[in-house]
């Protein structure tokens, strides 16, 4: 049931959920610009450095999974407050390690503190929030966090170059610290009464419970396409960009955080649709379709503008996805919010990991463009598939 708010919570709650669900992308890429210095600096592999953001990805995976059931048994703040601190404490850990094992230790458990603020940005939402406003709220939300994966390596980037690696790792600290103090004024949004009665193991029977509605299982499995979608285009798009057309480092982060603003304002626009499930569709079917235009002219020409125009407007498609399919999804799972928050976070990274490797196999723009072709056809054919 929507709960009423003042104005003013209403935009503090927007910036905190947003933050939290920023949490992200600064885990995994502020420090990317650090990662040759790194290897200088503990004397290792490229490899070893890089199994950092390894970890902290499989620890934000699994953290999802931890704190979305305890969090429908004890509370949303509490759990946030407790991630907060693991977050806090590991990301010392991380300034002070004394070998990159020990590093990559603690950008597991860095990953694992952030995961809470990450399911907690969208089971705090449901539990205010109900229908097409849940969708408004969360389209506000996903276009915050739209902007994070590009603001996240720039910013990193010139920390590095006054601070050193050390003191990303310091301006992640103080990012944890300032939600932690946000958590004071944030009000619980789950009350006693719609808890979670009896031990731990019946919160996380909350998995059971979502996992035969079958509307939650199809819009998670269109959440999960659309994060292969866009860990495709991620994982491809500086090879095509730099060393297939030959663009600079500068001209490919331009043309990103380009793209990264389009994702945001595609999921800005999905709160003017007053049917969540036309959004989904209309967006879906929209990729398709221009995944398939990449796909033919693949075979036609050798173009960057036509690539970079088909790509901007499936990626304009791709924005509308997240905030539709999540608010279907966690409308639908509502008997177990957390858990079902959990299930949406973890499978979109878990998709996204899946395809990542793949577009390296054979010539990378065709299997990349099949990919985007294969993802987004299967997601608009659960759009359109009944319950």
């Amino acid at each position: 049931m929507t709960q009423s708010f003042g104005k003013k919570y209403f935009v503090f709650l927007l910036i905190f959920l947003g933050a939290l669900s920023a949490f992200g992308p600064f885990i995994t890429d502020f420090y990317l610009p650090t990662l040759p210095a790194m290897a200088d600096i503990f004397n290792t592999s490229a490899s070893m450095v890089q199994l950092g953001l390894t970890a902290s990805l499989l620890g934000i995976a699994l953290g999802q999974v931890f704190f979305g059931p305890l969090s429908d048994k004890y509370g949303r703040l509490p759990i946030m407050v407790w991630s907060l601190v693991l977050f806090a404490m590991s990301t010392v850990g991380c300034i002070y390690s004394p070998s990159i094992e020990m590093f990559d230790i603690f950008r597991f458990l860095q990953g694992l503190g952030g995961a809470g603020g990450i399911v907690m940005s969208r089971s705090v939402a449901t539990d205010c929030y109900s229908g097409r406003e849940l969708a408004k709220v969360l389209a506000i939300v996903g276009a915050i966090n739209g902007i994070a994966p590009v603001v996240a390596p720039v910013t990193g980037g010139i920390v590095a170059q006054s601070l050193g690696w050390q003191g990303i790792f310091w301006v992640l600290f103080a990012i944890g610290v300032v939600l932690m103090g946000m958590c004071v004024p944030f009000r619980e949004s789950l009350p006693k009464e719609n808890r979670v009665n009896g031990s731990v193991w019946k919160a996380a029977h909350g998995f059971v419970d979502v996992f035969k509605i079958p509307e939650f299982r199809r819009y998670v499995a269109v959440f999960g396409l659309a994060y292969g979608v866009l860990f495709t285009y991620i994982s491809s798009a500086s090879f095509i960009v730099q060393d297939h057309f030959g663009y600079s480092e500068i001209q490919f982060s331009l043309t990103f955080g380009t793209n990264a603003i389009i994702i945001a304002i595609g999921s800005g626009l999905a709160m003017k649709f007053k049917n969540m499930e036309n959004a989904a569709l209309f967006s879906t079917a929209g990729m398709t379709i221009f995944s398939i235009l990449l796909l033919i002219s693949y075979f036609f020409t050798d173009s960057f503008l036509v690539y970079e125009g088909l790509t901007i407007i499936s990626l304009f498609f791709l924005g509308f996805i997240f905030p539709s399919v999540t608010a279907l999804g966690m409308e639908s799972g509502r008997k177990a919010v957390g858990a079902a928050s959990a299930v949406l976070g973890a499978v979109g990274f878990a998709c996204g990991g899946l395809v990542s490797p793949l577009v390296g196999i054979g010539d990378l723009m065709l299997t990349t463009y099949i990919l985007l072709v294969v993802c987004s056809g299967f997601a608009t054919v659960l759009c359109l598939g009944k319950s």
